[in-house]
């Protein structure tokens, strides 16, 4: 069993799970009008799936650990595609809330477990990682262009239909390529190995933890948005969905490039050198951002996403580098747990901000909410150096 087929599968799983969670902020534009609703009446039916997304991961990570990480992940695929048809069969609102809770709670098996099981199998941990999150954030971005050509040709319910066969037949073959002795594999890699002081571990966990909860409800904030804000401030260059979603499919892509080239440069330099820059850009990106349209818009965007996703590399890295794999899936368990539960409840942040004054109020707010993420940057210790 090679431990690069692993790395492909795990690679795949992330581009599903990133592609499926973000399906409905691209269709909800289109299934609101069927149900009778508008935007902001809609969106918070996906709150509770984007909860359980974080709180899953939980038992998830313990599961992998404890069970089989392969096992799991075998589940993910299968599962992920049973959820995503059944959507297409939804009739009400409550219906749809409730698919998308059982997409969030499939979805909440790749973090911990798929992640875990790829820092076992590499040997540079942050060439992969930024590899690993370039599958990830193409995910986003393919997920967006994708159900925006879906939405405007074959309508919405199609959009959930058609990625759900694909993770079914992708599952099967990964059952068949990916053997149970799988889990009994741990390569000697680059993780796991402290490079702070012992006595100043604990300013890494301060700063992880304001990192992970700030930098996580930026980067779900924006991506749940992104569709919307385009519709509206879009509006003098085009108005059709597929053309939106050919933008923000291109916006994302340059988010999957800096994951690779944060990633590289992780394997060469300290974390905090590329951490505190990358904290910095995001803060006058978004808060310029609540103003523009059109091109500035986009250019805005391309920045913001870009320093967002590599953010999320960085995260990574750190928890990669700072733990021993019998422990790593519940390590990454509790990372995505406090992450992806403070993005959940962004969602219903942006619905109440974007009602009560906006996406300028919405942006400028988040603006601020990221200075969080520059202290965490700040307090991180510098590494040392091993070479």
């Amino acid at each position: 069993m090679s431990h690069s087929r692993i790395v492909s599968y795990m690679n795949i799983a992330h581009f599903i799970d990133h592609y499926a969670m973000l399906i409905f902020a691209a269709a909800v534009i289109v299934i609101a009008p069927t149900f009778g609703m508008n935007y902001g009446e809609l969106l918070p039916y996906a709150t509770p799936g984007f909860i359980a997304f974080g709180a899953g991961s939980l038992f998830s990570g313990w599961l992998g650990d404890k069970w089989s990480r392969r096992n799991m992940m075998g589940i993910f695929f299968i599962g992920m595609g049973l959820a995503l048809a059944g959507i297409s069969f939804v009739q009400t609102p409550i219906q749809l809330g409730a698919m998308l809770l059982l997409v969030g709670i499939v979805a909440s098996i790749y973090h911990p477990v798929g992640t875990a099981m790829l820092v076992s199998n590499v040997d540079k941990l942050g060439k992969e990682m930024g590899i690993n999150g370039m599958w990830g954030n193409v995910g986003v971005a393919t997920s967006a262009l994708v159900t925006g050509i879906i939405n405007e040709y074959f309508g919405w319910r199609a959009a959930f239909w058609v990625p759900g066969l694909a993770c079914l037949f992708i599952g099967l073959l990964f059952l068949r390529d990916v053997p149970r002795a799988a889990d009994r594999i741990s390569k000697k890699s680059a993780a796991g190995m402290a490079r702070v002081p012992k006595s100043v571990m604990a300013w890494v966990v301060a700063s992880l933890i304001i990192t992970i909860i700030a930098s996580s409800i930026t980067f779900n904030s924006v991506t749940v948005a992104l569709p919307k804000i385009f519709q509206e401030r879009l509006s003098n260059l085009t108005s059709n969905t597929a053309a939106l979603g050919t933008i923000t499919f291109l916006v994302y892509l340059f988010g999957a490039l800096a994951q690779y080239i944060i990633g590289n440069l992780l394997d060469k330099t300290s974390l905090k050198n590329v951490f505190l820059p990358l904290a910095i850009t995001i803060v006058p990106a978004l808060f310029f951002a609540s103003t523009m349209t059109d091109y500035g818009l986009i250019i805005l965007a391309i920045v913001i996403i870009a320093a967002v996703f590599g953010q999320v590399t960085v995260n990574d890295t750190m928890l990669g580098k700072y733990t021993i794999d019998e422990w790593r899936g519940r390590a990454y368990s509790a990372r995505y747990f406090l992450g992806f539960t403070a993005a959940g409840l962004s969602v219903g942040l942006v619905s109440i901000l974007y009602n009560q004054g906006g996406f300028d109020l919405m942006l400028k707010s988040i603006a601020g909410l990221s200075l969080f993420t520059v202290l965490g940057a700040m307090i991180f210790p510098q590494e040392k150096r091993i070479h």
